[in-house]
């Protein structure tokens, strides 16, 4: 069942640690820091993608140093910026601005897979992949930044990391209603997912919807500024209150693959082929 963690603060301890019951394969960190603070990880079984939200840091990755890594005075203000580090690599995150936040994305990836070929990069804001679909009519107007999707193809493992942003005031997202929770060839894939939400302004509101069957009606988890969704099954639609902007940032992590592929509800089904520019969103899950 999902499971839905209540904002507070972390303190830079993982909110979704290494070993969980919910998404064994998916850690998340949201590390603030001050001028000259550093954290560091190196995680044996996780790959990860440090995000910066806001702020400007240096990212040591091994033996490579990413300076000025981050151009956003606040999450709402343009695209990220970010550093990949594969599996087993120490990792330094140092603020070099007055304060800043870093999302760390991690996604376990399989032991047998040979990674040693692959190394520490940064993912500019010019090099993050832009979506914009959906309308206002529809009240689905959705702009995704993929952080690492189609653009960083082959050098990483099985993560997928993006930042969503609902378009305007209020409206839907994840929507038609879809799940990817088992491993079915050409239909779905089995891919963890976690949400961390926020927004703006910051006392504004959305709900998650999570449920398995067209017989199940439960749960329901109302979403405030910093609330974190684990999702290992379940159709998972979302929703925010008019007059909110929502943002959530998304962790996809394959079971057996990268490329994600979304089972739609059958009932909804058909809206993928009404909603602007729904099946091109689609296609970038890859």
């Amino acid at each position: 069942m999902p499971y839905h963690i209540r904002p507070h603060d972390n303190r830079n301890e993982p909110i979704v640690p290494v070993q969980n019951n919910w998404t064994p394969l998916i850690y998340f960190n949201d590390v603030r820091l001050q001028a000259g603070e550093s954290h560091a990880y190196n995680l044996a079984s996780h790959e990860t993608v440090c995000v910066v939200v806001s702020g400007t840091v240096t990212i040591t990755a091994g033996d490579l140093v990413f300076s000025d890594v981050g151009t956003r005075e606040h999450l709402f203000a343009g695209k990220p910026d970010s550093v990949y580090a594969p599996r087993g690599v120490a990792v330094t995150i140092t603020c070099s601005s007055t304060e800043a936040e870093v999302f760390i994305a991690g996604g376990c990836s399989d032991p047998d897979e040979p990674s040693e070929g692959r190394e520490p990069f940064r993912v500019s804001p010019e090099e993050v992949d832009t979506v914009q679909y959906g309308s206002d009519d529809t009240k689905t107007h959705r702009r995704i930044y993929h952080v690492a999707g189609q653009n960083v193809q082959g050098r990483t493992g099985n993560i997928l990391v993006s930042e969503l942003f609902t378009v305007g005031a209020g409206g839907w997202s994840g929507f038609p209603p879809h799940k990817h929770h088992v491993e079915r060839p050409g239909i779905e894939t089995d891919h963890e997912e976690v949400f961390h939400y926020r927004f703006n302004p910051d006392h504004g509101f959305g709900a998650q919807f999570a449920y398995i069957g067209d017989d199940d009606f439960g749960p329901v988890y109302h979403l405030k500024h910093g609330s974190t969704i684990l999702l290992d099954n379940s159709y998972h639609p979302s929703v925010a209150a008019p007059g909110y902007e929502m943002y959530y940032f998304t962790i996809l992590v394959g079971r057996h693959q990268r490329s994600l592929k979304q089972y739609f509800h059958p009932d909804h089904e058909y809206q993928v082929h009404t909603i602007p520019g729904l099946k091109d969103m689609i296609a970038k899950f890859k």
